[in-house]
C-alpha cells in the first residue's frame, strides 16, 4: 500500500492519533460538496406537507418555501436542478456503540462528485488497500428475506473468493438484506483469516444519505473523530448502517427516504475502477475487474444493467433468488435456446423473427412483473440486454457448489474480457491475467497450462513482471517451466524497475534512497540509518514509484553496505566501472553515464538467477527468494549469500516483527547450506573440499568459508565436512592423531622431524592410488585433476610461491583450474620433510604459544625485578629486549591489518576492528606504548608502571583467545563469555542497591563527614565487602565497643579527624544492614547463580557449534602467519619486504583459502554441486509428501474432485432438459407435416405413417430412457 503524507491507518481514535487524523483530512468539506432541496415541490399524495424530495415543509429553508414561482410551473422534482450544493458536514471516523472497536470511514458527498477524487481518498488518505477485484452486489435491497441458499453463496463463494484474490465488495452497507449478509460474511471470514493475510476483504458500502437512520449523530462541520453511531431499526423509510463494513460512502442528491439516488454515482465509481491498474504501484498487468452480481431485484433495476452493459460491464446474474434475477435468467437461457419460426416469405423472416422475440420477451414481462404497468420500456430494455448476452453470466447457485464460485467469477470476467479483446490478442491472455492477478495459481495451471495451450514469450512477459512485483512465487515457478527464457527476460533495464518497484516504508527503499541522495550530492541521508526518521519528510518528497531514479550504482552501494567486508563490488562490470577504485571517480563518472543514453541496460543480465535472489532477499520475500536459490548456481554459497544479506538487515531493520522474519529466513538458508554441503561431503569429499574454497565469480570472489565467517553461520562450520577440511589444513601434511608432546620435543630438537616420531601423510602415494582408479569419465586419471587441487597445507602454497613464476608447473595450472599431468620436480628429502613440520600452521601455533609464555615471563620479570628509574640510569637491557620483543608484536599486527588479502584497506580496517580479540591487542599496544613514554620521565615514572602493569594483564588475558582451539577449552571459553553478560546485568542490579544502602548508611552513622575519600570508600567499597562477610560490626554497632579515636569538633573534622558515630539513628542502620545483606547474599547472589545455570544450560548444547566456528578464525590467522614467532619473526617480515617490495614477486598466500577455477572445470564442479543439490530437494519432497499433512491434504484433494465430478452431473441434466425441449419441438413439427402429407391428395403412400412403440404417434414426451434408446 502507498504511504502518502495524508495517510491514516484504520482503528483508532484517540491521543496524537486524533489530531493527525483532523489535520490531514481538514481540506475534505472545501472539496467534497453536500446537496440540500432549495425548491418545494408539493407532493400531492401529502396534501402539502411533504416535498417531492421527501422532506417535510418544516425542514425546508426559507429559499426552498419562498420561490412560489418554480414552485407552481414545477410538477416533478430533480436533484439537479431543484438542489444546491453545500460543504460537506458529515465525515471521518465512525464507531458503532457498543457494536465493534474497530473504526469505520464515512463520508458525505453529492452524487455527482469525482469518482476519481473519492477513489484517491479511499486509497491514499483512509488506507484502504487497492483492489485486485472489485463485486458489485445489486439488489437484494428492502427487507425482504433472503433465501439460504443466497447467503451460502455470499458468505462461502463471494467472500471466501474475494478474500482470496484481495476484492472490494460493494453493496448498499445496511442491516437489511443482501447488505447483512454480506457484511456478517465479511466479520466472520475477517475473523477466521490469519491476521497477516495479504488478501484482505474491503466491504465498502454506498447508500443514499437520505436513507440512513439517525444520520444526525453523524453531522459535524468540522468533521467527526470518531462519531458515535447507535444502531437500531426504527422505521421501514430508514436503515441503520452496518457495523461490518469498513468504509461508507453517503451520496447525498437533496431527498430524504428515496431509494435510488446511489445509483449514478455507483455507476461512475464502477467504471473509474475498472480503468485503474491492479497491483503495488498500479504495476500490473491489467485493469482491475470489476464484476456487477445481481441478486434478486426489482423492475427498475432493468435500466441499470442495460446502461452497465453498453459500458462494457460484465454482469453475474443468480438465477433462482427471485426479482429482476430469475427474468434475466429466463429470457438469456430459454430465447437463445429455443428456435423460432419463421415465416415462408424469405423477405420478411428477420423481422418476422424480431416481432416474434418480442412478443416472447413481453409475455415473460408479464410473467415475471405482472404489476407493472409500462411494459413497453421494459421490453425494450430487456430486447438491448439480449443485444449484449455476451457479457452476462448465468449462475445456478441452487444447483452448483459455491466452493467454486472463485472460477465461475473468472469465467464471467474472462467471458468479458473476451468480448472486448482485440482480433490480435491472444484469447487466454486475459485469463492468465486475472489468474495472475488473483494469485489463483492452481486455476492457472488446470485451465492455461494444462499442455493444450502453446505460449509465446510475449504472452508471459507482462505476466512475469506483474508477479514478481507483486511476490507471486508460483506464478513465476509456474512461468519459467513452461517456456519463459530467463536469459531474454531479464535486462539490466528490467532489473532496475524491478527496484524501483520497491514498495516505500520498507527497509531497502530507504537504503536506496540513501544511496540515491549520495549520489545526487546530498550528504544528509548518507551517514546512518538513524536519520531515518529524521529524513522521513525529505524522503516522501522525493519522487516515488516506477519514476524513481534507481540504478544499479545505488544497488551496488547498499550490497557493499551489506557485503563488503566480504566481496567486491556487484554490477560494476556492467557500468564500466571495474577499473575505478576511488568512490567519488566511480560518482562522477556513474552520473555522467546515467546523463547518457545508458546502452547497458538494454544488455542481458550476466548472473540472472543470481540477480533475482539478491532483489527478493533484500525485500525478505521467503518463498520468492528459496525459489530463486533452487535455480541458481553455487546453490551453497548462494544460501550463505542469503543468509550474511539478511542478517546485516536485521541488524538495521527497526521493525520487530520485520526482524525477527529476517533471522528466521537466514537461519533457513543456513539449514539449506548445511544440508546441501552435507550431501556433497557424502557424495565426494576431496570435491567438496574443492567447493568450500573455490572463489566465485557470481558473489564478487569470495568463496563458501568467507561467506560463512561474514555471515556467522556457525552452524554450517559444525558441518563434518568443513571441519575435516579445517583438520587438513591445520595439520599440514602431518598426520591428525600426533601427540602434542611429539610436537613440542621436535620443537626443540628439529633433527626428530627426521625420524619416525611424527607420521607425515603419503601424498604422493595417494595420488598415484587415485590416478589408478578410473573415474565418472572413464578416464585413468585423478578425479580431483577435473576440479583442481586443494591447497590443504603451507608446504604446498610454499611450493606454489616459489614456483609461481614458471607457468607450466603443474600445482599453478591446478591452482587455475587447468589440469596438466606432469608432475613437478621432487625436493630432496631434508628439504621437503623440514619444510613439511616447520610450515604447517601447527607448528606456528605451538611456537607462537611457547614464544607468548616466554614473552610473558620476560614481561613478569621487568615488572618484579628489572624495572629501573627513568634514564640515564634506566632502562635495563631486558626492558629493551621487550620493547624489541612488543615491536615485533605490532609489525605482525600490521601485516595481518593491511597487507593480508585483496580488499581495500577501508574494508580490512573494518573487519580489523570487527573481532574482539583485536580490539585486545591494540589496547595493550597502545596501554604499552603510554606506559613506555610515561616511564621515561621522572614526573610520570609511577603513572608509566602503572599502565604497564595494567598492560601486563591485558597481554595475559589474550591467551584465553590462544587456547581456545583446544577442543575442551574451547567451548569453556565461549560460556564464559556468555556469561560475562550476565555479570553486567548482575552488576547494574547489585550498583543500584548497593548505592541505595550506602548512601543511606553514612548518612545514618555520621551526621556531617566531608571527607570525600572516607565517602567513597564508605558508600561504595564496604558495602561492597559486605558480600563477602567483611562487616565491621565495632563502628556499625554502637553497642560494641569501637576504639578508633574520634570527635565532634567540626573544624577538627573539616581537618581530617574521624566523626564520631551517631547514636540516636543507630537501631535504623542495624536494620538497614540486616535487609541489605538478606537482598544482596540471597535474592540477588541466587539470581546471578540462576542466570549462570541457564545460559550454562543454553549454551553448552551449543558449545561445540561456537568452538567450532571460533576454531577457523584461529586456523586463518596461523595458516597466513609466517613460521617464525616473535621476536624471530622480524626475520620473515624482512625476507616478505624483499620479495613483495624489491623483488616484487606476487603471494600466491594473500588469496589465503581462495582457489581460483576457470572453464570446464569450473562447469564441471558446477555441474556436480547442482546434481547434489537436487538430489537433495528431491529426497526433502519425498519426506514432505509422506508426512501425515501432506496425505490429508491430497485426500482432501481427491474428495474435492468426487464433489466436483458429481456437481458436474448437474449440468448434464440442465442439457438433458434442453435436448428435451429440443426433441418436442421436432416432434410437434414431424407430426405437423404427417398431417399436412396425409390431408393431401396429391402423393399417396403405401402404407400409414409409423407410430412410437407404445404411444399413438408422437403424442408422449421422450424420456431420459428413451432418448438414449433413439
Amino acid at each position: 500500500m502507498r504511504d502518502t503524507p495524508g495517510g491514516v491507518g484504520g482503528g483508532g481514535g484517540v491521543g496524537d492519533k486524533i489530531s493527525k487524523s483532523e489535520k490531514d483530512q481538514s481540506w475534505i468539506p472545501k472539496i467534497i460538496k453536500k446537496r440540500v432541496c432549495s425548491t418545494f415541490v408539493d407532493d400531492s399524495f401529502s396534501n402539502g406537507a411533504l416535498c417531492q424530495c421527501g422532506g417535510a415543509r418544516d425542514a425546508h429553508g426559507s429559499v426552498a418555501l419562498g420561490d412560489y414561482f418554480s414552485t407552481a410551473i414545477v410538477n416533478h422534482w430533480d436533484s439537479a436542478q431543484h438542489s444546491s450544493e453545500y460543504p460537506t458536514d458529515a465525515f471521518g471516523e465512525l464507531q458503532f456503540a457498543g457494536a465493534s472497536k474497530r473504526h469505520s470511514y464515512f463520508l458525505r458527498m453529492s452524487w455527482d462528485t469525482p469518482p476519481s477524487m473519492v477513489y484517491t481518498l479511499m486509497t491514499a488518505h483512509w488506507g484502504l488497500p487497492a483492489p485486485n477485484l472489485v463485486v458489485s452486489v445489486v439488489g437484494g435491497e428492502g427487507r425482504t428475506k433472503v433465501k439460504t441458499w443466497v447467503r451460502e453463496v455470499l458468505r462461502q463463494g463471494l467472500v471466501k473468493a474475494s478474500q482470496s484474490t484481495g476484492a472490494w465488495i460493494l453493496t448498499a452497507g445496511m442491516r437489511e438484506g443482501v447488505g447483512r449478509c454480506v457484511g456478517e460474511a465479511v466479520r466472520d471470514h475477517a475473523t477466521a483469516a490469519s491476521s497477516v493475510s495479504l488478501n484482505k476483504v474491503v466491504a465498502l458500502g454506498i447508500t443514499p444519505w437520505g436513507l440512513v437512520h439517525n444520520r444526525e449523530q453523524l453531522v459535524n462541520p468540522q468533521g467527526s473523530f470518531p462519531a458515535k453511531y447507535h444502531v437500531q431499526n426504527m422505521n421501514r423509510d430508514s436503515c441503520c448502517l452496518d457495523n461490518n463494513y469498513q468504509a461508507f460512502l453517503l451520496v447525498d442528491d437533496g431527498s430524504v427516504g428515496r431509494r435510488g439516488g446511489d445509483t449514478g454515482f455507483r455507476a461512475k465509481l464502477e467504471d473509474y475502477i475498472s480503468h485503474q491498474r491492479t497491483g503495488i504501484w498500479a504495476s500490473g498487468s491489467i485493469d482491475i475487474p470489476v464484476l456487477c452480481m445481481l441478486v434478486s431485484g426489482e423492475a427498475s433495476m432493468l435500466e441499470r444493467v442495460d446502461l452497465s452493459l453498453k459500458n462494457d460491464m460484465p454482469w453475474l446474474v443468480l438465477a433462482g433468488s427471485g426479482g429482476m434475477a430469475d427474468f434475466l435468467s429466463d429470457v438469456l437461457e430459454n430465447l437463445s435456446s429455443v428456435p423460432v419460426v419463421q415465416s415462408c416469405n424469405e423477405g420478411d423472416g428477420e423481422a418476422a423473427s424480431s416481432v416474434d422475440l418480442k412478443e416472447r420477451v413481453a409475455e415473460r414481462v408479464k410473467k415475471h412483473f405482472p404489476s407493472e404497468v409500462e411494459t413497453d420500456k421494459l421490453v425494450e430494455r430487456a430486447l438491448s440486454i439480449y443485444q449484449n448476452r455476451d457479457m452476462i453470466t448465468i449462475y445456478h447457485g441452487e444447483q452448483e457448489a459455491p466452493n467454486d464460485f472463485d472460477t465461475v467469477l473468472l469465467k464471467a470476467l474472462v467471458g468479458a474480457s473476451k468480448h472486448r479483446a482485440s482480433v490480435d490478442a491472444s484469447p487466454y491472455n486475459e485469463e492468465l491475467k486475472l489468474a495472475v492477478t488473483w494469485n489463483r495459481v492452481d486455476i492457472a495451471k488446470s485451465e492455461l497450462f494444462n499442455g493444450d495451450i502453446q505460449w509465446r514469450y510475449d504472452d508471459l512477459e507482462d505476466s512475469m513482471t506483474d508477479a514478481l512485483i507483486n511476490d507471486k512465487p508460483q506464478f513465476v515457478r509456474l512461468f519459467t517451466e513452461n517456456g519463459l527464457n530467463i536469459l531474454d527476460y531479464l535486462t539490466y533495464d528490467r532489473l532496475e524497475s524491478l527496484y524501483r518497484s520497491v514498495a516505500d516504508g520498507t527497509l531497502l527503499y530507504y537504503l536506496l534512497q540513501r544511496q540515491l541522495m549520495e549520489r545526487q550530492g546530498n550528504a544528509v541521508a548518507a551517514s546512518t540509518l538513524s536519520s531515518q526518521q529524521a529524513s522521513a519528510s525529505k524522503l516522501d518528497k522525493m519522487k516515488r514509484g516506477p519514476g524513481m531514479d534507481i540504478s544499479l550504482f545505488e544497488v551496488s552501494g547498499v550490497l557493499e553496505l551489506l557485503m563488503g567486508d566480504v566481496c567486491q563490488l556487484f554490477y560494476f562490470d556492467a557500468l564500466g566501472l571495474e577499473q575505478i577504485t576511488s568512490k567519488r571517480r566511480a560518482l562522477r563518472r556513474v552520473s555522467k553515464l546515467l546523463r547518457g543514453d545508458c546502452l547497458y541496460r538494454n544488455k542481458r543480465c550476466l548472473f540472472p538467477w543470481a540477480s533475482l535472489f539478491i532483489w527478493a532477499v533484500l525485500q525478505n520475500r521467503s518463498e520468492m527468494a528459496t525459489f530463486f536459490w533452487e535455480m541458481a548456481g553455487e546453490s551453497v554459497l548462494s544460501a550463505l549469500s542469503g543468509c550474511k544479506i539478511l542478517r546485516e538487515l536485521s541488524k538495521l531493520e527497526t521493525e520487530t516483527e520485520n526482524k525477527v522474519s529476517m533471522k528466521e529466513l537466514a537461519q533457513s538458508f543456513e539449514n539449506l547450506a548445511h544440508d546441501v554441503f552435507s550431501s556433497c561431503y557424502r557424495s565426494n569429499e576431496s570435491r567438496s573440499f574443492t567447493l568450500l574454497i573455490r572463489k566465485s565469480p557470481v558473489w564478487g570472489g569470495t568463496t563458501c568459508l568467507q561467506m560463512g565467517m561474514g555471515a556467522d553461520a556457525r552452524l554450517f562450520f559444525s558441518n563434518d565436512g568443513v571441519q575435516s577440511l579445517l583438520s587438513q589444513i591445520w595439520w599440514g601434511d602431518m598426520k591428525r592423531n600426533t601427540e602434542v608432546w611429539k610436537l613440542v620435543l621436535t620443537f626443540f630438537c628439529p633433527f626428530l622431524c627426521y625420524t619416525n616420531l611424527i607420521s607425515f601423510r603419503k601424498h604422493e602415494d595417494q595420488q598415484l592410488e587415485e590416478e589408478s582408479k578410473p573415474n565418472e569419465d572413464g578416464q585413468g586419471r585423478d578425479s580431483d585433476s577435473l576440479y583442481g587441487t586443494t591447497v590443504f597445507s603451507f608446504s604446498d602454497i610454499k611450493h606454489i610461491e616459489a614456483d609461481a613464476q614458471d607457468a607450466t608447473t603443474p600445482r599453478t595450472a591446478h591452482l587455475k583450474g587447468i589440469p596438466q599431468n606432469p608432475r613437478p620436480p621432487k625436493r630432496p628429502f631434508i628439504v621437503s620433510r623440514w619444510r613439511q613440520f616447520w610450515f604447517a600452521p601447527v607448528t606456528s601455533f605451538l611456537g607462537n604459544v611457547l614464544m607468548y609464555f616466554l614473552f610473558l615471563l620476560l614481561f613478569a620479570y621487568v615488572l618484579l625485578v628489572d624495572f629501573e628509574p627513568p634514564p640515564p640510569a634506566g632502562p635495563a637491557v631486558t626492558e629493551y629486549v621487550l620493547y624489541f620483543w612488543v615491536f615485533t608484536i605490532v609489525c605482525e599486527e600490521i601485516r595481518e591489518t593491511f597487507f593480508l588479502g585483496a580488499m581495500s584497506w577501508r574494508q580490512r580496517m573494518r573487519v580489523y576492528i570487527q573481532d574482539v580479540w583485536n580490539k585486545c591487542d591494540l589496547t595493550a599496544i597502545f596501554l604499552f606504548i603510554i606506559g613506555l613514554i610515561c616511564r621515561m620521565f621522572h614526573v610520570s615514572y609511577g603513572y608509566g608502571r602503572q599502565f604497564l602493569c595494567v598492560d601486563y594483564m591485558v597481554f595475559t588475558l589474550r591467551l584465553i583467545h590462544i587456547f581456545a582451539i583446544h577442543k575442551q577449552l574451547g567451548p569453556k571459553i565461549i560460556i564464559l563469555s556468555k556469561m560475562m553478560k550476565d555479570v553486567f546485568f548482575f552488576l547494574f542490579f547489585l550498583g543500584v542497591w548497593l548505592m541505595a544502602y550506602g548512601v543511606a548508611n553514612q548518612a545514618l552513622l555520621y551526621s556531617y563527614d566531608p571527607s570525600l575519600n572516607r565517602i567513597f570508600r564508605r558508600v561504595f567499597y564496604r558495602p561492597y565487602l559486605h558480600i563477602f562477610g567483611q562487616i565491621p560490626v565495632e563502628e556499625m554497632d554502637v553497642g560494641k565497643q569501637w576504639d578508633m579515636p574520634c570527635t565532634h569538633n567540626v573544624t577538627l573534622i573539616q581537618a581530617g579527624d574521624e566523626p564520631c558515630r551517631t547514636m540516636y539513628s543507630n537501631w535504623l542502620v542495624v536494620i538497614l544492614l540486616v535487609v541489605y545483606l538478606l537482598v544482596t547474599n540471597i535474592l540477588l547472589i541466587n539470581l546471578l547463580i540462576a542466570m549462570f545455570s541457564y545460559t550454562f544450560s543454553e549454551v553448552q548444547a551449543n558449545s561445540d557449534i561456537y568452538w567450532k566456528f571460533q576454531r577457523y578464525n584461529l586456523i586463518v590467522q596461523y595458516h597466513s602467519r609466517p613460521s617464525l614467532a616473535p621476536p624471530f619473526i622480524i626475520i620473515s617480515h624482512i625476507n616478505l619486504f624483499i620479495k613483495r617490495i624489491i623483488r616484487k614477486v606476487p603471494s600466491i598466500k594473500i588469496h589465503h583459502f581462495v582457489l581460483q577455477l576457470r572453464g570446464k572445470v569450473a562447469n564441471r564442479l558446477m555441474t556436480w554441486e547442482t546434481i547434489q543439490k537436487e538430489d537433495f530437494l528431491t529426497a526433502q519432497t519425498k519426506i514432505q509428501k509422506s508426512s501425515d499433512s501432506e496425505r490429508l491434504k491430497r485426500m482432501s484433494l481427491k474428495v474435492d474432485g468426487v464433489l466436483k465430478l458429481l456437481t458436474d452431473t448437474r449440468d448434464v441434466d440442465h442439457r438433458l432438459r434442453a435436448l428435451e425441449n429440443e426433441m418436442e419441438y421436432c416432434s410437434n413439427a414431424l407430426s405437423w407435416i404427417v398431417d399436412t402429407l396425409a390431408q393431401g391428395s396429391t402423393f399417396k403412400p403405401p402404407r400409414p405413417p409409423p407410430t412410437q412403440r407404445g404411444t399413438s404417434k408422437f403424442q408422449s414426451m421422450p424420456s431420459h430412457s428413451s432418448l438414449h434408446v433413439v
